[in-house]
């Protein structure tokens, strides 16, 4: 069974920031789930018996080599998307603005992230993950304020 195509699956997704307008994220290879080659915040899914702040933490830890100094949920979305293999997906995502220690980033998962970048807010490479511009619209009140 697969997450997101037999099931509906629940998951994090991280707006990492400095503090200073800047936004980290990472290019997507082809071992990741899906839409390689595009640029996106990061996020993973909730494990069994593991918590929102856990996974959260987790994820980050794996992703980013860095630990969370502050985190703000923002708020959820209901992601429908086709998959490059055609099925129909559907994710339950908790939205999170997380603050980190730029110097202590590094990239933690080389062989699904191609590389990893710090952007100004707004001066973002392309292309970037389906899901990222949305997220940017729904939130853009409480990113940067």
């Amino acid at each position: 069974m697969e997450k997101g195509i037999d099931y509906v699956a629940v998951g994090v997704v991280f707006f990492c920031h400095d503090g200073k307008g800047n936004v980290l994220l990472n290019k997507r290879s082809k071992k990741s789930r899906d839409e390689y080659d595009t640029w996106d915040p990061g996020g993973g899914s909730i494990e069994i018996k593991e918590t929102i702040t856990d996974t959260l933490k987790r994820e980050i830890k794996e992703e980013y080599c860095t630990d969370i100094i502050k985190s703000e949920f923002l708020g959820f979305r209901d992601v429908h998307r086709i998959d490059e293999g055609g099925n129909k997906t559907h994710w339950i995502v908790l939205d999170f603005k997380v603050l980190v220690d730029r110097k202590k980033v590094k990239n933690g998962i080389p062989q699904k992230h191609q590389e990893i970048g710090w952007f100004k807010f707004g001066s973002f490479p392309k292309p970037l993950h389906s899901q990222f511009p949305l997220f940017l619209q729904k939130y853009k009140g409480k990113l940067f304020h």
